[in-house]
């Protein structure tokens, strides 16, 4: 019988975005990818240390102990790098040495590696890299840029996987932002409180939400996920929010309608292992606090 990743909460992810490897991307950036490689090669014995995107991975794969069986494990890590194969090699070791259970990876030694999200049946992929996630994006694929300098998860919540998640063009559409953009708080305010019983349109990253609350359902004594919904909306705007998620059958343990407050400090107490934005303000804001990933959706990104 062939493998298959039907079924599975997917999750393409970088080495950048999985480790730390911004010592040696420093060579890489300089244009001397044989430095590079040779540096890989030389430290190929000694684990990378855990990246921005670690802690959400590890928690993740920590689906799949409970129970056991190869037959059932709800949760795939595949790693999908610019790296090259040699570097490929430290990416595998590394990830042995935390017992990361990753099986998988493909390695295009500098060429954009999006193109195999689609066979991968992928719902969510991390990268360091814009270009690769607007790609992304654009198959129709749940991507956020990682911030590799972010601040690093919280212990605190061992056997609990905590996501934040923006709400216009994240879980949402930026139908609303395109108003507020265009128009004006008050004409936002307006036209979400005329709409609040109609639910927004998808977003790129409710696809992910879905698998995310179908991953919970099936349910292990060892693990949950906790979400929350950290959005710049106020009252009266927040009904539609909530009347969307309701509408998709979809529930989130916490929502902060923030009124245009800086979400970093209000991150920091919820203690997410990723927090996923489609603005560069919000994301520098959290970034300070915990893990970020830039969302490059929606009408604020299309000149950026």
């Amino acid at each position: 019988m062939s493998a298959s990743l039907d079924g599975k909460l997917v999750v393409a992810i970088s080495s950048r975005a999985l480790f730390d490897f911004e010592e040696e991307n420093e060579l890489f950036e300089q244009g001397d990818d044989r430095a590079y490689m040779a540096l890989q090669l030389q430290r190929l014995d000694i684990p990378a240390k855990p990246g921005v995107a670690f802690s959400l991975v590890q928690k993740l794969l920590a689906f799949n102990q409970s129970p056991p069986t190869n037959n059932n494990q709800p949760v795939e890590v595949v790693i999908l790098s610019r790296n090259d194969p040699v570097s490929g090699m430290r990416v595998f070791r590394s990830a042995q040495h935390y017992g990361l259970a990753i099986e998988r990876g493909s390695f295009t030694r500098g060429q954009a590696p999006w193109r195999y999200l689609k066979p991968l049946h992928a719902n969510l992929f991390l990268s360091t890299h814009l270009s690769d996630v607007r790609a992304a994006l654009d198959a129709g694929v749940p991507a956020a840029q990682v911030y590799p300098r972010s601040v690093h998860a919280s212990d605190a919540h061992p056997f609990e996987v905590r996501i934040a998640f923006d709400g216009d063009a994240v879980l949402f559409s930026d139908e609303a932002e395109q108003v507020y953009q265009s128009q004006g708080l008050q004409a936002f305010q307006q036209h979400e409180t005329l709409k609040a019983a109609l639910p927004l349109p998808d977003g790129p990253f409710k696809p992910l939400l879905f698998a995310l609350q179908r991953l919970q359902n099936a349910g292990t004594p060892a693990m949950r996920i906790r979400t929350a919904l950290v959005t710049a909306r106020s009252a009266p705007a927040h009904e539609r929010a909530i009347r969307t998620l309701m509408n998709w059958n979809i529930e989130v343990d916490e929502v902060m309608f923030l009124g245009g407050l800086p979400k970093g400090e209000f991150l920091r107490e919820f203690e997410p292992d990723f927090f996923f934005d489609d603005q560069t303000g919000h994301i520098e804001s959290a970034a300070r606090h915990v893990p970020s990933g830039h969302v490059a959706s929606g009408v604020r990104n299309n000149f950026i």
